[in-house]
């Protein structure tokens, strides 16, 4: 009697151009997503933080609408909702709100470092999904950025427990790196930028009235412009057109591999820190920020 073998799930190797092209539209979703902390921050300093995050997916919701409309795109079938509902929870719901109530209790730096984590939430729910599970050496180069940027934060902030504002960034990055890793193996069936405007159109029959009414709390003449250019920013760019390059990036490259460029994400924020609201980057900041991308590299090279 012959014994039945088992037959074993890898990652396929994808050509060169073909992980090129999908590194270059994960850099563009990371790029836009970096600034997002730090809008954030600037946004919650002088608007309520619920309507902060609800409010930026609501217009995204509406302008993903808009573009359904004009694109003259059909509902998904029915198979696609209930993955869409897991996109519209994490992205356009727990991300936005738990960071925005976060950052009542934490700076955008510190909140930029904890973020670190999601690269790794996001492999492990991605290769949950496929069933494509990298090899060892992969996670080890995975771990290893994430514990080097978590491990400059612990070292620069006095943490003796975990506080609020930490437990709802975890949250956040854990709902979050969900949301990825199910939108990317959407992407595959219904396209990239779809997979997010359906996703946000689904979330919009809750999040545009839970915004509206946050409205009357906001006092209109003593909010700034840099304020209003916070949310703008979350709103266009973080909640609506750094999805389109970042699920694109994401179907083409694998989750696994393309989440990675997360990893670099805190250091982008940073240096957006430094850019808006003249924060200062120090030479180990640097020094981290070389380290993770040299992780990167080698958790492709080993994975």
């Amino acid at each position: 009697m012959s014994e039945q073998v088992l037959p074993r799930t890898t990652v396929v190797t994808k050509p060169s151009s073909v992980l090129t092209e999908a590194y270059a539209y994960g850099l563009a979703g990371v790029l836009m997503f970096s600034g997002g902390i730090v809008a954030t921050r600037m946004a919650v300093l002088e608007l309520p933080p619920v309507f902060v995050g609800a409010g930026r997916a609501a217009v995204a919701g509406l302008l993903s609408l808009l573009l359904l409309w004009a694109m003259q795109q059909k509902v998904p079938a029915r198979r696609f909702w209930p993955g869409l509902f897991i996109v519209a929870f994490g992205a356009a719901f727990a991300f936005p709100v738990f960071t925005a109530l976060a950052l009542q209790w934490t700076d955008a730096g510190y909140a930029t470092l904890v973020t670190t984590l999601m690269p790794l939430f996001t492999a492990i729910f991605g290769a949950w999904f496929s069933r494509q599970v990298p090899r060892i050496g992969f996670w080890l180069f995975a771990c290893c950025g994430a514990a080097l940027v978590l491990g400059y934060s612990l070292t620069h902030h006095q943490v003796s427990a975990l506080a609020l504002g930490d437990g709802l960034l975890l949250l956040a990055c854990l709902f979050c790196g969900l949301a990825y890793a199910k939108g990317a193996m959407l992407a595959k069936d219904l396209g990239s930028w779809q997979v997010i405007c359906w996703a946000l159109v689904l979330a919009l029959p809750v999040l545009l009235p839970w915004t509206l009414w946050q409205i009357p709390a906001i006092e209109i003449g003593t909010v700034s412009v840099s304020a209003w250019l916070g949310f703008a920013y979350l709103s266009v760019f973080s909640m609506f057109l750094g999805f389109f390059a970042w699920y694109r990036g994401l179907s083409l490259g694998g989750v696994a591999q393309i989440s990675q460029l997360q990893q670099l994400s805190p250091f982008l924020g940073l240096g957006w820190a430094a850019l808006c609201l003249g924060e200062h980057i120090s030479g180990v900041q640097l020094i981290i920020a070389a380290l993770v991308m040299i992780c990167i590299v080698l958790g492709r090279r080993f994975g």
